[in-house]
């Protein structure tokens, strides 16, 4: 999915996201993108066995040990990894796969569609937020949404 309305929908309605792969390197993308959201309003669950917490929160070895329901699964893993994060996404009852930034993996992609996941390959959650709640083009980026008004709906 990568039109802007569905795009739009996905990030309105998910406002819990687990972020497999999360770093606890300030300098890593995956750090900047989960602050970024948690600033934002959303409720950032890092998954990833190498740490106990990231960015103040509890830390999980993988999908299956977070307790509460999960709207988005960000990925930040290789393309490779992807299809085994993508099979515990459908087992936890995940509503959106979310591929990141570099990652492209259709198999896994169609799997979570058969099993009625909404699907985005190859985008940041960060940037989308940004382009397409207010944020980006106030810097000047084109984001190819036009508007006079300013968002009613941002967190801020």
């Amino acid at each position: 999915m990568d039109d802007i309305q569905t795009l739009r929908r996905i990030l309105g309605e998910n406002r819990v996201i687990a972020v497999v792969g999360l770093s606890a390197d300030w300098f890593r993308p995956s750090y900047f993108a989960a602050k970024y959201m948690l600033e934002h309003g959303y409720h950032v669950i890092p998954v990833n066995p190498k740490y106990p917490e990231i960015l103040g929160r509890r830390c999980y070895k993988s999908l299956a040990e977070v307790p509460e329901k999960i709207g988005i699964v960000d990925i930040f893993r290789k393309t490779q990894d992807v299809m085994p994060i993508a099979e515990a996404a459908i087992a936890v009852g995940a509503r959106v796969l979310w591929q990141q930034l570099g990652v492209r993996n259709e198999a896994a992609a169609a799997k979570a569609r058969a099993a009625g996941l909404e699907t985005v390959i190859d985008r940041c959650v960060k940037i989308e937020h940004g382009r397409l709640f207010g944020g980006l083009n106030w810097v000047g980026v084109n984001t190819r949404v036009i508007s006079a008004k300013r968002p009613r709906w941002l967190a801020y």
